[in-house]
């Protein structure tokens, strides 16, 4: 055997063990990450209604921020260029969107015009937040092998569901806390959360400069213009699943902005409630990732996303049945169910539609198309309710047309979905009942016990 053959195997046999590294550490990051959206971003909205926030502000505030980040993400190439690293970027932008809570927080010494100056500044704690996505996503790419992806990133998405789950209520519970006892004393609830989500998202920084790059370098025949993939978009299946999900968030964000302001204006509803509501969606997605992930190794994204996409436009239409706080919760349960499916069958047809050299560029003109939809989106739904008066509550009517633009986006687009790999095949109503049936076991066992070893040929 030769010195350069055992040089090889010990150069692979260490890389081995960093990629391990690493993806426990993306676990850890993970949920740091998902801590800070729990303890804060999650929060936003309500600190915009705190403010005094009016409804046209409070879908610029939902939606801008958003958008513009995904408008960023087109320079994504460009920046790891200039950085020579994915790395680098990722753990410069993770550390910058953290640090931009200290802003936040002093908002509130602002004067008349701070909604404006918070709307700016979550503008830029989304275009931190969104900027390293591309970059995250092709590094992760090359770490997580194909046919483990849908297993992988359902654990760690349960993990981070789970820790999302958890600083929701205790931020929930420490507003509720600080709730009633003058404006001060509110604000001071606010900045105990805000400080919690800096601190998780400087530990997230932590473990995120620990993992392991692959090399990696973008080559120039793999880089092709915006207009180019848009006039190529309807031939192609990554093309086709963008449009798709573009639309998709059109629809969702007529709606999306205006559930909080609903439940804590319309409905008045404590700060308690308020989080026992939101936190009903987040624990029925941690209960059913691992299995929709499983589901997605096994029969394929297209499968999964197909029949989730199917069921998402009951979500908003429910709201329209009831205000009663369990009918709400029960609603919630069944939106964190189909969310669940419908983002890990999302992400994973990623990267099964996509290679590695043009996966940055992809991802990137797939978060700039999604952003205009944001954006105009949620201008649609802020105008309609300003203009509505139809029903009791003036929120009302966008969530009827959210639920109708999401039926239309799904019945247009699903099935011209193509799947890329070998899987087994299943119909949906079976896969449906598979997966509901096996949340009771697999969803808590598997779910809350992420690393334990088990047969993947059931």
């Amino acid at each position: 055997m030769t010195s350069k053959y055992v040089n090889d195997i010990s150069t692979n046999r260490r890389i081995d063990s960093r990629i391990r590294s690493s993806l426990i550490y993306s676990m850890v990051d993970g949920a740091f990450s998902a801590a800070m959206i729990g303890f804060g971003e999650s929060f936003l909205v309500a600190y915009g209604l705190f403010l005094k926030a009016t409804t046209f502000q409070i879908g610029l505030l939902s939606s801008l921020p958003q958008a513009l980040g995904s408008l960023l993400q087109v320079f994504s190439n460009w920046l790891i260029r200039g950085l020579a690293s994915r790395k680098r970027l990722v753990v410069s932008a993770a550390l910058l969107q953290g640090l931009m809570f200290i802003p936040i927080i002093l908002v509130f010494f602002f004067g008349q015009f701070r909604i404006w100056y918070l709307i700016l500044l979550v503008s830029l704690y989304w275009a931190f937040g969104m900027i390293l996505s591309p970059a995250w996503n092709s590094w992760m790419g090359d770490l997580v092998v194909e046919g483990r992806r849908g297993d992988y990133f359902g654990k760690r998405s349960k993990i981070s569901g789970a820790t999302t789950f958890a600083a929701l209520l205790i931020a929930g519970d420490l507003l509720h806390l600080y709730d009633g006892s003058g404006i001060n004393r509110q604000y001071v609830g606010f900045v105990v959360i805000f400080i919690l989500a800096l601190m998780s998202r400087m530990a997230s920084v932590l473990y995120l400069s620990k993992k392991y790059e692959p090399p990696y370098a973008i080559p120039r025949e793999a880089e092709f213009g915006f207009l180019e993939f848009l006039k190529q978009a309807r031939y192609r299946n990554y093309g086709l699943f963008v449009l798709y999900l573009g639309l998709m968030n059109f629809s969702v964000f007529v709606s999306a902005p205006f559930f909080t302001p609903y439940m804590l204006q319309d409905l008045q509803m404590s700060y308690l409630n308020f989080t026992v509501i939101t936190a009903a969606a987040i624990i029925a997605k941690v209960l059913s990732l691992s299995v929709w992930g499983r589901a997605v190794d096994r029969f394929g994204a297209k499968r999964v996303l197909s029949l989730t996409g199917a069921l998402m436009p009951l979500v908003p239409l429910l709201w329209l049945a009831s205000s009663n706080i369990l009918w709400l919760i029960i609603i919630q349960v069944y939106s964190g169910f189909v969310w669940g499916g419908f983002e890990i069958s999302s992400f994973n047809f990623i990267f099964d539609t996509t290679s590695p050299q043009k996966r940055t560029t992809c991802v990137a003109y797939y978060n700039l198309i999604n952003g205009l939809a944001l954006i105009s989106g949620a201008m649609l739904g802020s105008t309609i309710v300003r203009l509505n008066d139809v029903f009791f509550s003036k929120y009302l009517l966008v969530f009827l047309l959210s639920g109708l633009l999401r039926f239309g986006a799904s019945l247009i687009f699903l099935p011209k979905l193509k799947e890329v790999r070998m899987v087994e095949t299943i119909g949906y109503s079976r896969l449906f009942l598979k997966v509901v049936t096996s949340m009771p076991t697999e969803g808590l066992m598997y779910g809350l016990i992420p690393f334990i070893k088990r047969d993947r040929d059931e």
